[in-house]
């Protein structure tokens, strides 16, 4: 099979299309014939052997890949070989067969594309999990998006909207919030304005009456979380779900007791691994919103497996808009 393969950690440069074995499904691991598979940040970060765990040289890289079970190992009950599935992966994914745990393959409903399932992979679900698990929101309160335009960001207006709340959007550049008015966001919070410290927080409170914001998604980080914490409405909870402005920031606790806040850490992955039944329901909503209309895939751009490093350098490009997805020639 071809396979994308790191033989050391570094750049994209460093990636190529080989040619491998194809894997045989171990005790509770079903093999997957790859349709289509996201090209994400994280898996740049795990080439470049950054990430919290370091694959094994060579590896190939690749993380919720969807297509059909094409086998399964000793123990796997509930799924059979043909069944369309998003697998989600630790790694493995940029393949045309790739490895997966039984108990973290989810059936994929007729309605929704390979394409579409892994466009949607590491994004709608992280956002439930923000929204769902460690922000608790409700109907009726009022949930802030920072990196709204980004795919954790798009998919978490649509959601947030789907649960009830009054959306928020964050972005970047006025430009782009016909981007996130599209996909629900009650209004838009403008982050390039000056002294952000203030403007961020004078701009939530008028979207909602001075409360502030009860739910707050942060992907980015830096000087954007914490003119966020300045925003929050009592009792409000921050999710930390990233550091896209690059910087990590700290937070005083005393801070959190004077207005009774909570800031939390969101690492997806662990959920899948320590509570899968729980992961399991966050894509059976995210699967039925999707079939209401509810929820739709980011807007995505193929490449062939074959040109991964071409889709992996769109990927880094800034000026890529669309969530980048590679396909498997052989599976169309």
């Amino acid at each position: 099979m071809q396979a994308v393969v790191v033989h050391e950690f570094g750049g994209i440069d460093r990636v190529s299309v080989d040619e491998r074995p194809v894997p045989a499904p171990g005790k509770g691991e079903v093999l997957v014939r790859v349709g289509a598979v996201a090209a994400n940040f994280v898996d740049t970060i795990v080439i470049a052997g950054n990430y919290q765990f370091k694959p094994q040289l060579p590896f190939t890289p690749g993380k919720g890949p969807a297509g059909t079970v094409a086998a399964l190992g000793e123990g796997v009950t509930g799924l059979s070989v043909g069944d369309r599935v998003l697998a989600m992966a630790e790694i493995g994914g940029y393949a045309e067969y790739a490895l997966a745990p039984a108990d973290q393959c989810y059936a994929l409903p007729a309605s929704m594309s390979f394409e579409e399932a892994a466009s949607t992979s590491l994004a709608a679900d992280t956002a439930w999990f923000g929204l769902r698990e460690r922000g608790r929101v409700q109907p009726g309160e009022s949930v802030l998006v920072l990196g709204a335009t980004g795919a954790v960001g798009i998919a978490a207006v649509q959601l947030a909207k789907a649960f009830g709340a009054k959306v928020l959007a964050g972005v970047s550049s006025m430009a782009k919030a016909d981007l996130v008015r599209e996909a629900g966001a009650d209004a838009v919070i403008d982050l390039s304005r000056e002294n952000l410290r203030d403007s961020l927080r004078d701009q939530v409170q008028a979207e909602t009456g001075g409360a502030g914001a009860d739910v707050v998604l942060d992907m980015l980080g830096g000087d954007i979380f914490d003119a966020a914490l300045r925003a929050m409405a009592w009792r409000g909870r921050l999710v930390v779900i990233g550091f896209a402005a690059g910087r990590i920031p700290s937070v005083k606790a005393n801070y959190l007791l004077v207005k009774n806040i909570e800031v939390s850490g969101l690492q997806i992955s662990d959920y899948r691994k320590r509570m899968p039944d729980l992961a399991r329901r966050c894509f059976e909503e995210i699967f039925a919103l999707h079939g209401e209309g509810k929820l739709h895939a980011p807007v995505f751009r193929t490449y062939p497996l074959s040109q991964a490093q071409d889709a992996l350098a769109a990927l880094l490009d800034r000026g890529v808009k669309e969530r980048i997805v590679m396909t498997v020639e052989t599976n169309a």
